[in-house]
């Protein structure tokens, strides 16, 4: 859903969401509509490129989308997919762009055991891994991994995401060392000052990401990254590049591993393109309603 205040703004919990996780969205949402923002430190934005769980021969023309990155990330653990698919793709990855960082996201699907399994086969390639994001779906077996990690002596960095967007208490991962690195998505965490509190609170590394909005929402995401005192690590807010087609005729898309941050205002031309049917805008008309209704009270 678009939403026009002073500024063009986007309201997009995912489907599945419940109400009680979609207010958060909604304060996103107004917040970059109409709330007074923080200060921009930076005119541009460093990217990496998302690689989805692909087969390897569609690695090379996905990737063409994000022109110049030097870090991707790389979707596993895809249902119908075993360890050797992933394996295969992040070996290809590695063969056509040996000088890229690597990040593996398997958005909580394995648990310690498979996590510990994957990273020694990481290991047996001799690989290295930026992080992998999310390895496991909760937040004690984040910090259980971790810790057989530096038993083991496997080393690589864990990074939250699931465990900071849906939580009730996103501070939780922060209070429990469960990782390394925190994924901050502004539209999940209620916008870009929540965002900062969480930043601000643990002394991690943090990498600001989407939750494939369109370039509309996009503008959120990478406000929060522009505003940031240290921004050492690639954002993953490259993700318009995935998409058939926009909502705009001038989308955020990377060039030379950057997007460079400018003002986004939806086509009336796309917006009818792909209007959707009196059905589904009933559908989020209400959602609308309710989580409003939630967030008053």
């Amino acid at each position: 859903m678009l939403v026009k205040g002073e500024r063009w703004a986007e309201f997009s919990p995912f489907v599945e969401y419940p109400d009680s996780e979609a207010k958060a969205w909604l304060e996103a949402t107004t917040e970059w509509a109409n709330g007074d923002l923080p200060q921009a430190k930076r005119s541009r934005v460093p990217v990496n490129a998302t690689l989805p769980a692909v087969g390897t021969s569609e690695v090379a023309s996905v990737l063409s989308g994000f022109p110049g990155f030097r870090t991707v990330k790389i979707k596993a653990a895809e249902k119908g997919q075993v360890l050797a698919d992933d394996l295969a793709r992040i070996s290809e990855v590695v063969r056509l762009f040996p000088q890229a960082r690597i990040r593996i996201d398997s958005n909580g699907a394995w648990s310690v055991p498979e996590a510990i399994e994957f990273a020694r086969k990481l290991q047996e390639l001799d690989l290295e891994v930026e992080y992998l994001e999310q390895p496991v779906a909760s937040i004690d077996e984040l910090s259980e991994l971790r810790e057989k990690f530096h038993n083991l002596e496997i080393h690589f960095a864990i990074a939250a995401d699931e465990s900071i967007r849906k939580s009730q208490d996103p501070f939780e991962v922060i209070r429990k060392a469960a990782a390394d690195i925190l994924i901050l998505k502004a539209s999940p965490l209620g916008g870009i000052r929540k965002s900062l509190e969480v930043a601000a609170a643990s002394n991690l590394g943090v990498v600001v990401s989407s939750a494939l909005e369109s370039s509309i929402g996009l503008q959120a995401g990478l406000h929060l990254a522009a505003t940031l005192d240290d921004l050492t690590l690639d954002c993953g807010l490259g993700t318009a590049a995935l998409f058939v087609e926009d909502i705009t005729q001038e989308p955020l898309l990377p060039e030379n591993g950057f997007i460079e941050i400018r003002n986004i205002e939806p086509s009336e031309e796309l917006i009818k393109k792909y209007s959707v049917s009196a059905e589904r805008k009933k559908f989020w008309l209400d959602r609308l309603e309710r989580v409003s209704a939630l967030l008053e009270s």
